[in-house]
């Protein structure tokens, strides 16, 4: 596997389903609560979740794993509030499928359905907290220079020319 900027590609999973677990999640409890599908249907927003959770710890396990590379040329102090910033989300994306099993585990509507209309608006919180991961990581490599730590002007290739008819 190409471990070169390993990093860098596989944030983008946590990311792209922090944004759509709003929209399903919210989905599938009206679902649920209008009885167009029964509680399993549930079961699909729990397995996305724990996508979610697992791609995060890999994010977050990846960054930390080329941290001291990217340590070379951007200060300490940036990429702390950028791990920061994923541990919360991490957790938070974990404490919501906390919520989202608890909702498939009970029993009663009466209490299964508050709870997944709580873990429905804690996938909102974790897409805010998305935001705020990617907002640090897009500033160490856009104002901070991250990317240079992979790049050298002693390995770049020579221009070629190029002969225009």
């Amino acid at each position: 596997m190409d471990t070169l900027l390993f990093h860098p590609k596989l944030v983008h999973v946590p990311m792209a389903l922090a944004v759509l677990m709003p929209l399903l999640a919210g989905g599938l409890a009206l679902a649920w609560w209008r009885k167009w599908l029964p509680w399993r249907g549930w079961l699909v927003a729990v397995a996305v979740q724990l996508v979610l959770v697992g791609s995060s710890v890999l994010a977050l396990r990846s960054g930390d794993a080329q941290a001291d590379r990217v340590e070379t040329v951007v200060p300490e102090a940036f990429i702390e509030q950028h791990e920061e910033a994923a541990e919360v989300f991490t957790w938070a994306t974990g404490g919501v499928l906390a919520l989202m099993l608890g909702a498939s585990l009970l029993r009663s509507r009466k209490v299964a359905l508050p709870l997944a209309t709580l873990a429905t608006a804690g996938t909102l919180a974790v897409t805010g907290l998305g935001y705020r991961v990617g907002e640090a990581g897009g500033k160490l490599v856009y104002q901070h220079g991250a990317a240079s730590a992979y790049t050298s002007t002693s390995t770049s290739p020579a221009p070629v020319a190029v002969e225009r008819d």
